[in-house]
């Protein structure tokens, strides 16, 4: 293995895992994609590298340029890393209830906490920081739900290296979040097969889950209109807080300690390996369960942690 010249050309070629044991249909394989095992932890260091560099490239970020992003942890520590490397300053608007991981690992890599009202989601973070960049045009907002560097990061990185390293893929599921895993991995997916399916997990309407959004709450990333995802999913299936967690924790089993949106994304995966007669199902893990252990979602009782879903966000 060559010495890689600095840790951000460790972002993405995450391993792929089969716990297929875990499907209750066995005539349907499931494959995860560890997308914790990116230096940040998480997939979203694939669109943080490609919105900064795409911003380098149209000359919009200059030495010590200060951005501002809205987000509920991950792509916000992806920013953070990148930031840090190549010496820009970022403002981060982050919702008052997330896990005290994500926002200690913020602060690790210097990043400026902006408070939302933990009440409101990532949609009120998203509300705060548009507001916030009016009053000062001379910070850099990439806004990663509006940004086609996200979807693109998947179209160029995630979805050619599921195909790569699993050619059987007959379905490929994910949350649905900003929209651009789903958006980048369905279309490069559907290009090489048309018959792929693409379904998205998202939680019930409106429940405040981070990372994870319903469409019907109101607020669709700009992304998702002018991409035409709609057009691209296949089926989206609402996957509710205590069937995340559940899923979190029977991946333990086969020895994945992964986040909770990952559980949801799991559970959405068995729901489809139930639905279909067989096939392969290519599941993404979006991070990795270190960065949650402070909720006792591993270690406290399910209606517990069920009910503690509501007022801290675990996705």
């Amino acid at each position: 293995m060559p010495v890689h010249d600095g840790i951000l050309d460790l972002i993405g070629n995450t391993p792929m895992v089969d716990v297929s044991s875990l499907s209750p249909n066995p005539d349907v394989r499931i494959v995860v994609k560890l997308e914790g095992q990116n230096p940040g932890g998480s997939v979203k260091d694939r669109i943080a590298l490609a919105m900064v560099e795409q911003a380098e490239k149209e000359g919009l970020l200059q030495p010590g340029a200060t951005l501002l992003e809205p987000s509920s942890g991950n792509t916000g520590i992806g920013l953070a890393l990148v930031c840090q490397v190549k010496g820009y300053h970022l403002k981060v608007v982050l919702p008052a209830n997330v896990s005290e991981e994500r926002r200690q690992l913020l602060q690790v890599w210097g990043a400026e906490i902006i408070e939302s009202p933990g009440t409101e989601g990532s949609n009120g973070a998203v509300r705060m920081a548009q507001r916030i960049v009016a009053e000062h045009p001379e910070w850099v907002f990439l806004y990663q739900y509006g940004n086609h560097a996200n979807p693109r990061a998947h179209m160029e990185g995630t979805g050619p290296e599921i195909w790569r390293d699993c050619p059987e893929v007959t379905h490929f599921v994910a949350g649905l979040g900003t929209s651009g895993t789903l958006l980048g991995v369905g279309r490069y997916l559907k290009q090489q097969n048309p018959d792929i399916e693409v379904w998205a997990v998202e939680p019930p309407s409106g429940e405040l889950v981070d990372g994870l959004r319903n469409l019907d709450d109101g607020y669709i990333p700009p992304i998702f209109t002018e991409l035409a995802g709609q057009q691209l999913l296949d089926r989206k299936t609402v996957v509710d807080p205590r069937q995340s967690i559940e899923w979190t924790r029977r991946l333990t089993e086969v020895g994945v300690f992964a986040g909770i949106s990952s559980g949801a994304a799991m559970a959405g995966a068995a729901r489809c390996a139930q639905s279909i007669e067989r096939g392969v199902v290519v599941v993404v893990a979006a991070d990795g369960g270190w960065k949650y252990l402070s909720t006792g979602a591993w270690t406290d009782d399910l209606d517990v942690v069920t009910e503690r879903a509501k007022s801290i966000i675990y996705f």
